[in-house]
């Protein structure tokens, strides 16, 4: 396989500030009430909240944080590899995949005061709450006025657009292939049908009630195959490779284009932030990360690479964007991004030419844990940068 990139298409630290100083006592009580319970859900250190996914619940299922950013340590004591979510409604502000039994992962998120829900384990399973304060850890620091990301911003509004419609053009391919019954030119189109579904992947995976239909992943569902909320993608996936027969696809491939075009409506409703192209980006190369570790989502077909090529072009296309405000404003930053991503992009064409279009399963070891490693230090970069050009700083 060639990696071919099309054209180029979160971070303070956790600050917990000293708890109101001498004088007003019930202020002063409050704020000890406060912190204790804060305290009794960190992890020792009192720097990382620890969560562990244990029967079909979160303990603590209920939890109390500070604004800011804010780091959790998820312990996964169930028997099944998992992921873990903070979601606002259906908007996924955060999340952690392939977190495998007897294993643990952090994450760091930044958070705004207010309440938001938590999954625990499987998709199926109830609820936690997270509970965000406001933090007062005072004013931020200067940073590019909100002018200077106009261009930017309305350049990926563009750009994410482009991507839904050819995201659903694709979607109408696949499915009129499968209702024609050519199983064959089915195979052909899955994994091209899925190239600008991970473009858009920073912002389109926010949406979660509409990404866990376009792209649920059997492991995260109670009855795997068998669960009626297998759909999507996968469901296709599963039946032209797995199965090899296109029985009883014709409705999933159906539902599946009905549920991008719901995307795309969506996606031009959103308003998106300039600290929202470096956290989704940030996001998306975790869990980049995450399921190249784990052996990739694409289980039947293998087909990994091309979604892992068109994901890093869609995270390569918000740096571009950002490029005009962030090399001005912060040249270091800015620099080690681009330096992380073409290590990121020296990676996948090493794994490619190991021959055309290699299977997943076939790519070693040792490769894709370097692959996931530098998305992973390329996440930190676009989260530093995020933080040296003031994204977010009055999130608390």
């Amino acid at each position: 396989m060639t990696a071919t990139y099309p054209a180029p298409v979160s971070r303070r630290a956790l600050r917990w500030g000293a708890v109101a100083s001498a004088g007003l006592m019930f202020a002063g009580l409050g704020a000890f009430a406060y912190a204790s319970q804060v305290a009794a859900r960190r992890a020792p250190g009192g720097d990382t909240v620890t969560v562990t996914l244990r029967g079909d619940a979160c303990q603590p299922n209920a939890l109390t944080v500070p604004a800011g950013r804010v780091s959790f340590r998820i312990v996964n004591e169930t028997e099944r590899a998992v992921e873990w979510e903070i979601l606002d409604g259906v908007m996924v502000l955060e999340e952690r995949e392939n977190i495998a039994p007897g294993l643990s992962q952090t994450l760091s998120a930044r958070l705004k005061p207010g309440e938001y829900a938590i999954t625990c384990g499987l998709l199926s399973n109830p609820r936690g709450r997270l509970v965000v304060l406001p933090s007062g850890n005072g004013a931020p620091t200067e940073a590019p006025r909100l002018v200077a990301f106009v261009g930017p911003l309305a350049e990926y509004q563009v750009f994410t657009q482009m991507q839904a419609r050819e995201l659903q053009r694709a979607a109408e391919a696949l499915a009129a292939a499968v209702h024609a019954g050519d199983l064959a030119k089915a195979r052909e189109l899955y994994s091209a049908s899925r190239a600008p579904f991970e473009r858009i992947a920073p912002v389109a995976e926010r949406i979660g009630n509409l990404a866990d239909r376009i792209d649920p992943v059997a492991a995260y569902l109670a009855a795997r195959e068998a669960d009626s909320g297998f759909t999507g993608f996968h469901r296709l996936e599963y039946g032209l490779f797995a199965k090899g027969s296109l029985d009883g696809l014709g409705p999933v491939a159906d539902q599946l284009v009905a549920d991008i075009g719901a995307l795309r409506e969506r996606l031009r409703a959103l308003k998106i932030g300039p600290a929202d192209m470096t956290d989704g980006a940030a996001r998306a190369l975790r869990s980049l990360a995450d399921t190249a570790e784990g052996g990739g989502e694409n289980v039947y077909a293998r087909t990994d690479m091309a979604d892992i090529v068109a994901r890093i072009a869609g995270v390569e296309k918000i740096a571009t964007l950002l490029k005009p405000v962030a090399a001005d404003a912060a040249p270091a930053p800015f620099g080690a991004v681009e330096a992380q991503l073409q290590t990121l992009k020296t990676d996948v064409a090493a794994i490619a030419g190991m021959g055309a279009a290699p299977s997943f399963d076939a790519v070693p070891e040792a490769a894709r844990s370097k692959l996931a490693t530098d998305a992973r230090a390329l996440a930190e970069a676009i989260e530093t940068l995020g933080g040296a050009i003031g994204l977010g700083q009055d999130d608390a």
